[in-house]
Order: C-alpha cells, then sequence, then structure tokens
C-alpha cells in the first residue's frame, strides 16, 4: 500500500526519534565500556573521547575484579537471588493470574478487589520491615526475594493476556474431564511462552537490581549481592576508603568503576536480545485486553 505523505512524514519522525533515544541509550553504555578498558597511561593523558576508543586497550580492571573474592561472592549472590526471585515469582503469579482469569469464577470480582489493594494502598517500610523479619528472614537471601515475588501489575498483565488465548481450547478440555491444574499446565502454559518470558524478564531485571530490600535485610557482607558491592566501590573510590585497597593497585579508580558499572549490567544485556521476539508481543497481548 502506498503511504500518504502524511503518513510518511510521520514515519520518519518517529524513525528519526528511536534513533535519537537509541543513540543517548548507547553513548553512556560505550563510555563506560571504553573507560572500563583503557589503560593508566591514557586516562592521565586524556587522548580519547566520547566516540574515540583508546589506543591501547587493558582488561586490567575486569581482571581484578573477576579474580577477587568479593566480587566473586556478590555475583553468585545475585545470580542465586535472581535464579530463586523469578522462580518463586513465576510460580506465584501464573495460578493466581490463571484464576483471575476464569470469567465464570464465583467471587471474582472479590479477588480482584483483594489482589488491587496491596497495589493501591502501599503498607509502608516499618511494617513490611517487621513482617519480614519476624519471620526470621533477615539475613537470609529470601528476604530479598520474598517481599517481592508477586508484583500486582504482572499478574493483571499475564491475567489479560491468558483471558485472550482462545476459550474455546479450554471448554474442550473442561468437557473431557480434565481439572483447571490439568489445563493450566497443558493448554494454558504451552501457549504462554511470550509472556511468561516477558513477565520472567520483567522479574529478572528487579531482582537482579534490587537494591534497597538488600541493604535492608542482608547485614552479613558475605550475603550481600552486586549492586551492593557497586554502592560500597563507588564510595570508596570517591573517598578512597575501600577496604581492600590492593583492588585499586593495577588499574585507576575510574576504570575499576566503570567496570563495575558495565560488569553488573552485562547479565541483563546478554538476556535481553535472547528474549526480544517475545517480548513485544507478550506486553502488547497482555496489556492492550480485558
Amino acid at each position: 500500500m502506498r503511504k500518504s505523505p502524511g503518513d510518511a512524514v510521520f514515519q520518519f519522525l518517529v524513525d528519526n526519534y528511536l534513533v535519537v533515544i537509541l543513540i543517548l541509550m548507547v553513548l553512556p553504555l560505550w563510555r563506560v565500556f571504553m573507560l572500563s578498558v583503557t589503560p593508566q597511561v591514557d586516562l592521565s593523558d586524556r587522548t580519547f573521547g566520547m566516540l574515540v576508543p583508546p589506543s591501547r586497550w587493558s582488561l586490567a580492571a575486569y581482571k581484578q575484579f573477576l579474580t577477587h573474592p568479593s566480587f566473586l561472592v556478590a555475583a553468585g549472590n545475585s545470580f542465586l537471588i535472581l535464579g530463586m526471585g523469578v522462580s518463586l515469582s513465576l510460580f506465584l503469579t501464573v495460578p493466581l493470574a490463571y484464576v483471575l482469569s476464569v470469567r465464570n469464577l464465583p467471587g471474582r470480582r472479590f479477588l480482584h478487589t483483594l489482589v488491587m489493594i496491596p497495589f493501591l494502598f502501599n503498607p509502608g517500610l516499618i511494617p513490611s520491615y517487621l513482617v519480614v523479619t519476624g519471620l526470621g528472614l533477615y539475613d537470609r537471601l529470601l528476604a530479598v526475594v520474598v517481599p517481592g515475588a508477586i508484583n500486582v501489575y504482572n499478574v493483571f498483565v499475564m491475567k489479560n493476556f491468558f483471558e485472550g488465548l482462545p476459550e474455546e481450547l479450554k471448554e474442550a478440555a473442561r468437557i473431557d474431564g480434565a481439572s483447571e491444574l490439568y489445563i493450566l499446565f497443558k493448554v494454558v502454559i504451552p501457549l504462554s511462552k511470550p509472556i511468561l518470558l516477558t513477565i520472567g524478564l520483567f522479574y529478572g531485571v528487579h531482582f537482579w537490581n534490587d537494591f534497597f530490600n538488600a541493604i535492608l535485610y542482608l547485614g552479613d557482607a558475605r550475603l550481600q549481592p552486586l549492586p551492593i558491592l557497586l554502592r560500597n566501590i563507588l564510595q570508596a573510590a570517591n573517598f578512597n576508603e575501600y577496604v581492600d585497597i590492593d583492588v585499586f593497585s593495577e588499574a585507576r579508580m575510574e576504570s575499576l568503576k566503570a567496570a563495575s558499572v558495565f560488569l553488573t549490567a552485562l547479565p541483563m544485556l546478554l538476556i535481553y536480545p535472547w528474549i526480544q521476539r517475545y517480548f513485544t508481543k507478550g506486553t502488547l497481548s497482555g496489556g492492550l485486553k480485558g
């Protein structure tokens, strides 16, 4: 179909706007990476700019972080929190979303109200802290996982996706005598790969970057994840107070800070392209219905 002049101009403006947004997002990441691989001499000479790579590359900052015990322990904690958090969140979100998507469910409106209450009214920090510590979760990784295990927004996005699936498939299974659990695991979930990966990504980004719950409930340094280590490194670099002073012996503080930021963001950067083709479909299908 031939586009009208107005449509062509609109498409041109949208394309250029997206290119500008892409540049604004990529440039800081590029700058951080270039700074992290720049040798100490080039950093002092300032011979490179925002877009110009250094004449010599050095992986000294990455080597020091990847071989340092604190980084390895923090990375292990972050991956453990990520795995437990995404697994528990999907385990709780999928059944809840499916129950809310059943149109003829008795008391469905009442359940909707119960789910919406914590979404509209935040209980606050002190009650949440008392609940978590009262359950004996302080200084346990579950203290970071449990408070954010269910996100109401994700529940309703998934519910809308389930409502958009063909109702005839579910009815046919019910006529054959299938239970609701059988329908969920054998009919609904196999058709829901886009929304599962999309919501899994939402939860994964949340748990990977979760800073507040970690600093609030994890007092043991051996349990602290990467966001806490990154904060400690950046603060120590600013004030030259990092306890492991040997970390700064082979690379400049600027390179170490940049390397820590890039390494912390790298897992999400690697995961997103793998599920990007499902992301738009899952988000639109779950967000525009019902």
